[in-house]
């Protein structure tokens, strides 16, 4: 008897089993009845475009550039940001348009570079609060690049980022 309720138990626990695995696949499987464009949050969409580029952000981009006139093979640049926008530490120049927006001006092309960014303070404090960060080459200024901040609900917020820039 001990056996036949063994076996019992293993059969209904592979059933359970198995009923979840489906349940969750068939879950996952659905069509989403949105579009991805539809899904984006509200506040997350009206905020993707960049500002326009102020004549002040064109002087100094061009200064920047016409300041350092030898060709770097490959480079890493790296600079940290507090959330008003100033630079705490790193090499660039960084300009704040708005709430989470930032411009950052290197003093070569980055262009063709590799951006990776993230929420972080500039102190050795505490833990960064949540949020989300965009990089992207900045319009009409190739020594710059677009940093975009975000809550957690995807509203634009002002948040402190680490940012990297490799040119290979």
């Amino acid at each position: 008897m001990s056996t036949s309720f063994r076996r019992k138990t293993a059969a209904v626990t592979f059933a359970v089993l198995a009923l979840t695995l489906a349940g969750g696949g068939i879950a996952i499987a659905q069509p989403s009845a949105k579009t991805p464009q539809e899904s984006v949050q509200p506040a997350a969409r009206s905020t993707n475009s960049q500002p326009p580029v102020t004549a002040e952000s064109a002087r100094k981009a061009k200064a920047a550039l016409n300041a350092k006139a030898t060709t770097l093979v490959a480079s890493t640049t790296i600079v940290v940001v507090n959330a008003n926008g100033t630079k705490a530490r790193g090499t660039g120049t960084v300009i704040k348009y708005g709430t989470g927006q930032y411009e950052v001006q290197f003093a070569q092309v980055v262009t063709a570079g590799i951006y990776v960014a993230t929420i972080g303070r500039a102190d050795s404090c505490c833990i960064p609060p949540s949020g989300e960060i965009s990089v992207a080459p900045r319009l009409s200024t190739p020594n710059a690049v677009f940093v975009q901040t975000r809550n957690s609900a995807g509203a634009p917020a002002d948040l402190g980022f680490h940012l990297v820039v490799h040119l290979a």
